[in-house]
């Protein structure tokens, strides 16, 4: 029936039978619709809102995994093939890109012109903007440079009901009371389609630098006080992102604790600061220096650690999860040191690393998915003791039957509600993806 009536809107070759309606990650539809404009959008946004027809939103399916109680809904809406740059503005250093665009195809035009976008979540070659976007997502260059949240400066948007609004601007500095922006970046895509971006870009570093540092004895205070020294001191790194020893084995081929800093500057600027973190190195702790290609390399690698949406095994025997995990910035390496703990008493292998600058840390897990349910119950736990959280941000459709992605409802729930009720009354676009089932 929604073929039939879908194709007085849209040609016929954008509509398909989903032939994956059981997926593992769920998050799924009926039927498929690729949508390869904003029209597109307006158009079957409407169509499902007159007919109280459910909606899935999804791109590159990176974050596919990621919340959703519902298995699938009456259309999948893809927004994969409604890609491109809109436009580049290269004095004024801004980007207007449309969401089915991937951060890499971002990354290599901005290269072009020495710009560059300064994000830097997993699987860079399949995330796509719109849904880095959607779920504020970020990696170890938030020390710096803040996340998704940080960078834009504009949206377009399409409501439940097709209606479209744009909020913010496209230049930096922009000033237009409340910033809008902010209700759609991170909400799952509940509250509207995002289908236009503009951003702030970057030059491109003109030198970069990694410095590995690792500490053998697994004794947490040399870690903190060093952290604590480049933090007070006048360094500006990019991330001290501190790596689990399991990880660490993998990137580095060292099993310790293991502080990654990288410094993005002019080549003596980095070098002078490379310089501060040999002298002021604890006793016993290694250091390896990687520069420039070395050192885009180690990070390519760093990024593609953990599921992506594609390479979960399809067993019921072996489950992927990922988690994130929020804290006081000095407790992530308690927050590191007590997964490996659970870990190991709930026989799930575990690698992890955690940012000493921000406090976000990422937990990647692997085993039975009774005992990965049973680690994520344990960590969260510990996390709340602490006024921290956990995040499911990826979980097998079934296992997030058992758990709770997000956690307990947040005592400012009825806000969030209140403001669902009003974008989206129906509850048709990605229905129970958001925090409390919204």
């Amino acid at each position: 029936m929604i073929v039939s009536d879908i194709e007085n809107i849209l040609p016929k070759e954008q509509i398909k039978e989903n032939k994956e309606q059981d997926h593992l990650l769920g998050n799924s539809g009926v039927q498929i619709i690729e949508a390869y404009s904003e029209e597109d959008i307006s158009k079957v946004l409407a169509y499902a809102y007159e007919n109280e027809k459910t909606v899935n939103v999804i791109s590159g399916g990176t974050k596919r995994g990621y919340g959703g109680e519902i298995e699938k809904a009456d259309i999948l809406l893809s927004l994969a093939n409604y890609k491109g740059i809109v436009e580049h503005s290269v004095g004024d250093l801004t980007m207007t890109v449309r969401p089915g665009t991937t951060l890499k195809e971002i990354a290599d035009e901005l290269a072009l012109k020495g710009q560059s976008v300064a994000l830097d979540p997993p699987w860079p070659e399949m995330a796509t903007i719109g849904g880095i976007i959607s779920a504020n997502d970020s990696g170890p260059k938030r020390l710096l440079y803040g996340s998704a949240r940080d960078l834009v400066i504009g949206l377009r948007v399409v409501y439940a009901d097709g209606r479209v609004i744009r909020t913010g601007g496209k230049v930096v500095k922009n000033v237009a009371g409340y910033d809008m922006n902010k209700l759609f970046i991170g909400a799952m895509g509940t509250l509207g389609v995002i289908s236009e971006i503009t951003i702030k870009l970057r030059p491109l570093p003109k030198y970069e630098g990694l410095s590995l540092l690792h500490f053998p004895d697994g004794n947490g205070q040399p870690i903190r006080d060093f952290s604590v020294s480049l933090l007070d001191s006048m360094m500006e790194p990019v991330t001290l992102e501190l790596l689990s020893p399991s990880l660490a084995e993998k990137l580095t081929g060292k099993s310790s604790y293991t502080l990654a800093i990288s410094f993005e500057d002019r080549e003596n600027a980095v070098i002078a600061q490379e310089k501060w973190v040999r002298e002021n190195l604890p006793a016993g702790v290694e250091l390896t220096v990687l520069h420039q290609e070395e050192a885009k390399k180690w990070w390519e690698d760093f990024r593609r650690i953990g599921p992506n949406g594609y390479n979960d095994e399809m067993n019921e025997g072996t489950t992927l999860a990922a988690l994130k995990i929020g804290s006081n910035n000095l407790d992530v390496l308690d927050v590191l040191q007590t997964a490996e703990l659970l870990a190991e008493t709930h026989h799930v292998a575990m690698e992890g690393h955690g940012g000493l600058g921000h406090g976000i840390s990422r937990v990647y897990i692997k085993g039975q998915q009774e005992n990965t349910a049973a680690f994520i119950h344990a960590l969260r736990g510990k996390a709340e003791e602490k006024h921290g959280y956990v995040v499911c941000t990826h979980l097998p459709f079934k296992l997030r039957e058992a758990v709770n992605v997000w956690g307990e409802r947040p005592t400012y729930f009825a806000l969030l509600e209140g403001i669902k009720k009003v974008n989206d009354p129906k509850r048709i676009l990605n229905r129970k993806r958001f925090v409390g089932g919204i």
